[in-house]
């Protein structure tokens, strides 16, 4: 009799789970539709709006930001010239250069697309055992022919100093550790690194490869069969 019941439960079990995996569904395909119809070559990165408490923050960010674009296949405008370039010309700060329209900064630079950044949350924030370090941006990369919006996305990446740590002693001295160190280099800056990576470079609705990249072709392919694919799928 037990071993009936016993039985009778597994299956209930086994035909919940299989069950629940035939209702799922499998997560749309992020829309790159504008982003394939006007695909940039070179990309100008805007200093960031700042929504954070942090002055240097910006500053801070933009020296982060070359390298993954870069990598990704882009030209890259220097973004210390931009922001001098910008400085000069009466725009000094970063709200003001996001109101620069798309026509001025194609007719004086000619850019692609440009890269509107916000950070939203930037900092440390010490407690008596541990520090907590947060870095929340997000962008928008515009079309500067059309003014049509390729991509947008934003990430939060949160580090704590006492992950991983057991014990008072053990906090105590990574208290001490993580205070001296942060006292000579912001942790933040690792984490803008980590977000951007994590913004850009993702799978799933990251940048797509730009023409200097190597997969450039064969990525422009595969999501251009997935884009046509789902338009089927979603005909009448």
């Amino acid at each position: 009799m037990k071993k009936n019941l016993f039985l009778s439960i597994c299956n209930l079990l086994l035909f919940t789970v299989f069950f629940a995996q035939g209702c799922a569904t499998a997560p749309k395909p992020h829309d790159y539709s504008a982003y394939l119809a006007n695909m940039p070559a070179s990309i100008l990165v805007l200093p960031p709006r700042n929504e954070s408490t942090e002055v240097m923050a910006p500053y801070i960010y933009l020296s982060t930001i070359t390298r993954p674009l870069a990598e990704r296949g882009y030209y890259i405008f220097p973004v210390a010239v931009i922001d001098m370039l910008m400085k000069e010309n009466g725009v000094p700060s970063p709200d003001e250069m996001a109101q620069v329209s798309l026509d001025k900064i194609r007719e004086i630079i000619h850019p692609d697309a440009v890269l509107y950044m916000t950070i939203k949350e930037w900092g440390t924030k010490y407690q008596v055992l541990n520090s907590i370090s947060i870095v929340y941006l997000s962008g928008q990369l515009v079309d500067t022919e059309t003014g049509r919006v390729l991509w947008q996305g934003e990430y939060r990446t949160v580090k704590n100093s006492s992950d991983g740590q057991q014990g008072l002693i053990a906090m105590l001295v990574s208290a001490l550790v993580n205070q001296i160190a942060n006292s000579i280099s912001d942790p933040t800056r690792d984490l803008a690194c980590i977000n951007n990576n994590q913004l850009f470079l993702n799978q799933r609705d990251g940048l797509l490869f730009g023409k200097r990249h190597g997969q450039f072709e064969l990525d422009q392919r595969n999501h251009r069969e997935i884009m046509n694919r789902t338009a089927a799928e979603n005909s009448p």
